[in-house]
């Protein structure tokens, strides 16, 4: 049987929702939550727990999640595609933007 996907929309407005498990690239993605669409291809992989865009979004364009700004678009993220640290800076802390995506050490200390 092959496995269904999901991603969690907390509101109608968030430009982005939640995986719920980890999501390979090209597999249809089932919405659920307070959504208007039911369905999205994933553009790439996505881990569970980081968020996927539900839209294109360009750069400078605020990221929706809860329904208010949890970021803005460092680069143009594509419709379907993981959105993380790499291509979004927070408004919550300054300091998140500069953390590894994989580590989350910080980039702008140097151990010597």
């Amino acid at each position: 049987m092959r496995e269904e996907y999901r991603v969690f929309q907390i509101d109608k407005q968030d430009t982005v929702a939640t995986a719920l498990q980890d999501i390979p690239s090209g597999e249809r993605v089932h919405i659920i939550g307070n959504c208007t669409e039911h369905s999205i291809v994933a553009t790439t992989d996505i881990p569970v727990g980081h968020k996927m865009a539900l839209k294109e979004i360009v750069s400078g364009e605020e990221i929706l999640k809860y329904g208010v700004c949890i970021g803005k678009a460092g680069v143009y993220i594509p419709r379907g595609s993981w959105v993380h640290l790499h291509v979004m800076h927070s408004v919550y802390d300054e300091r998140s933007s500069h953390l590894d995506v994989k580590t989350g050490a910080p980039g702008d200390i140097r151990y010597e």
